[in-house]
């Protein structure tokens, strides 16, 4: 079995996202979504808020399943016997911060990385976009899946009326 993983925070999850793991699905036999705990880093949502995001977004797709992790990726690869790392790019500041990380994953272990271009209609769509846009009252329909967008406006109004 040929497996891959696209890891991300997917804090939230996008439809540029989607794309890539939909993608991904239809040249691997299984696809793990590794969604990265990183306790150092503050978040919107926290680590089981975004796995259960990400798993609802990809229930359409029967050879994805949704994990979460911590620590390198290459060790999180090892232990799913994944044979790649899928990453989407938007364009060519994705391909500069992405191409470092894949020549040391490449140098920790034989697991490879495989980029996709992201679609032209998601090239500017990032979750640190979506959260400033959503939390100044833009419209981000269409960007994310709308459950994705209810959940975000709630977690925002929640912040908004917490001390």
């Amino acid at each position: 079995m040929r497996r891959a993983v696209c890891p991300g925070s997917f804090d939230p999850i996008t439809n540029g996202h989607l794309d890539i793991v939909e993608r991904a699905a239809k040249l691997f036999d299984e696809v793990v979504v590794a969604v990265g705990v990183n306790p150092s880093k503050n978040r919107l949502f926290e680590p089981e808020e975004r796995k259960a995001l990400v798993e609802q977004a990809t229930a359409g797709l029967d050879n994805v399943r949704v994990l979460g992790f911590t620590g390198l990726i290459v060790d999180f690869c090892r232990e799913v016997d994944a044979v790649a790392i899928v990453k989407g790019l938007r364009g060519s500041v994705d391909y500069e911060y992405e191409l470092p990380m894949a020549q040391m994953n490449s140098h920790l272990t034989s697991v490879e990385t495989v980029f996709l271009p992201g679609a032209v209609t998601n090239a500017f769509v990032s979750s640190s976009l979506i959260k400033e846009v959503a939390g100044m009252g833009g419209d981000v329909s269409g960007l994310v899946p709308d459950f994705v967008r209810d959940h975000l406006l709630a977690r925002l109004a929640e912040r908004r009326t917490t001390p």
